[in-house]
């Protein structure tokens, strides 16, 4: 019998990951439980976004939490998807990961701070930081769905493109839902700036989408 290499990964540090993602859910549970229980519900009942859409809005605790362990998840479905799909039969270096995760701290950072700029230009600081909070909470509520499948990718069913299909549509259907409900209560708004609108969806909304789908090919 000739031997067989075998490829095997070290999960240690993504076990890590997961682990310290799993934390700041728990610490925003631990202290603010009211408020995590009504995030909890969002797809269903908007009362969350009714609750805390005229108060502290974007930049509190709770949200800077669930935007943090947000990003962390994303970067490592993203990683995930990569190494399975681009480069099964090689080893992929955990350093990926962290530059993933580095390029996407810098965008999600670099967006923000670029529409709240925008904002002082246009006279709407308050109208895109309430756009902001309900959009940015619908992705960190994704974010649930994509941690779940990494937990999935990782442990269970590795390698899985149901499980990675999966993910990705009810984390693309979820951010569906919180669009139509942005739109839906800001047309007005809008329609008044209805090409600044469509430029800013199409180059930091659908292009990033766009991205990360190309990980499935």
């Amino acid at each position: 019998m000739e031997p067989i290499d075998r490829i095997t990964d070290n999960l240690d540090w993504i076990t890590l990951i997961l682990f310290g993602s799993l934390l700041l859910i728990v610490i925003a549970k631990k202290i603010f439980y009211t408020r995590f229980l009504n995030f909890i519900i969002l797809p269903f009942n908007n009362k969350y976004i009714i609750m805390y859409n005229k108060k502290e809005k974007l930049f509190n605790w709770f949200h800077i939490l669930l935007t943090l362990f947000q990003i962390i998840n994303i970067s490592l479905f993203a990683f995930l998807v990569w190494k399975s799909y681009e480069s099964p039969t090689t080893f992929v270096s955990k350093v990926t990961f962290f530059v993933i995760l580095g390029y996407l701290f810098l965008f999600v950072f670099a967006k923000l701070f670029l529409q709240l700029g925008n904002s002082f230009i246009f006279g709407s600081y308050s109208t895109i930081n309430e756009l902001l909070f309900k959009k940015t909470s619908y992705l960190n509520y994704g974010s649930l769905v994509l941690f779940l499948a990494n937990i999935l990718l990782c442990f269970v069913f590795i390698n899985s493109m149901p499980v990675v299909l999966s993910a990705f549509a009810l984390f693309l259907l979820i951010n569906i839902i919180g669009w139509v409900s942005v739109i839906r209560i800001h047309q007005k708004f809008i329609s008044s700036y209805f090409f600044y609108f469509i430029l800013y969806l199409c180059a930091l909304e659908i292009a990033p989408l766009i991205i990360l789908g190309s990980f499935l090919k």
